[in-house]
């Protein structure tokens, strides 16, 4: 072999072993972002498993409120129809209604003394404040994955090789700012 061959073939293993490395760092970012997705998935489920007891708890004291209470639970449903199918921006307009009811729910519960002081109550109302808390932390975790899978496969050279084997930019989890305002408290009190 002379020195023209092997230096070609020194390119060619080299190129080969930089397009591994690069595949590879494609891979790791998009299960990143798999695993992040997993974490608010395995979330979504629990406060998906209270939100019926917090509401069956309160249908016990709040006799007139029902409209609320569906409201919760028909957000409650689309939430978990968007997780099932993985529709980010879907789920990010469903949480927004759930927290919107769930905010409405929470103001009303003022006016129910008995339900407020009620310690099945307590404890439900603390469990989901816990959750959505949780979700919020891994919510933005997950926005961070996605972002770094989202630059990973539009930076040169990596954009070549995410475009030949297929890696897909992934939605971040947003909620629209109408969903996400404060709830204005002296409104709900005067549906009642």
């Amino acid at each position: 072999m002379d020195m023209a061959s092997i230096i070609a073939l020194a390119v060619v293993v080299l190129l080969v072993f930089y397009l591994i490395n690069i595949y590879n760092h494609l891979v790791r970012i998009k299960h990143n972002v798999s695993k992040a997705w997993s974490n608010i998935d395995v979330l979504l489920k629990q406060r998906h498993d209270e939100i019926p007891k917090l509401v069956e708890t309160c249908k016990q004291y709040m006799k007139f409120e029902q409209e609320t209470m569906e409201k919760v639970m028909q957000a409650r449903s689309q939430v978990s129809e968007a997780r099932k199918r993985q529709d980010v921006p879907g789920l990010g307009m469903a949480e927004g209604a759930l927290r919107m009811g769930l905010g409405q729910l929470f103001a009303l519960v003022e006016n129910y003394p008995e339900l407020k002081a009620n310690e099945n109550f307590q404890h439900l109302q603390a469990r989901i404040s816990s959750l959505e808390n949780t979700i919020a932390d891994r919510r933005e975790f997950y926005n961070e994955s996605v972002n770094i899978n989202n630059v990973g496969i539009e930076q040169f050279p990596d954009v070549i090789v995410a475009r030949t084997i297929g890696f897909a930019a992934r939605d971040l989890l947003e909620f629209e700012s109408a969903e996400i305002a404060d709830a204005n408290v002296a409104e709900l009190f005067k549906s009642t």
